[in-house]
């Protein structure tokens, strides 16, 4: 089953581990130990954000990687343009509002 991006970044855990794999690569284990959770429940959002394309795994010798795709990313920024454009247009506003008192 293929994964919708917008559905793996509407958890917290999923959001916090791509902030972490952000800042770059890490192994599972690495991942699961800034979390309370057990580490099965860590490996299966790891898969969710697999799934959708969030998250790519590259292996290196016997271990294996996660790196944010920034390409998936993108889908979530395109989305959010609207949205960024219509409040970026109301505080435009708010500024006029503000410098005519």
């Amino acid at each position: 089953m293929r994964r919708d991006v917008f559905q793996a970044v509407a958890d917290p855990t999923r959001r916090a581990i791509l902030g972490l794999l952000a800042l770059g690569a890490m192994t599972p284990n690495a991942i699961a130990e800034h979390f309370d959770s057990a580490r099965q429940t860590v490996s299966k959002h790891i898969q969710i954000l697999t799934e959708c394309g969030a998250v790519q795994p590259q292996k290196t010798g016997r271990e294996i990687y996660y790196h944010v795709n920034p390409d998936k990313m993108k889908e979530i920024d395109l989305w959010l343009e609207n949205f960024r454009k219509l409040w970026e247009g109301r505080f435009d506003q708010l500024d006029e509002v503000l410098k005519n008192l």
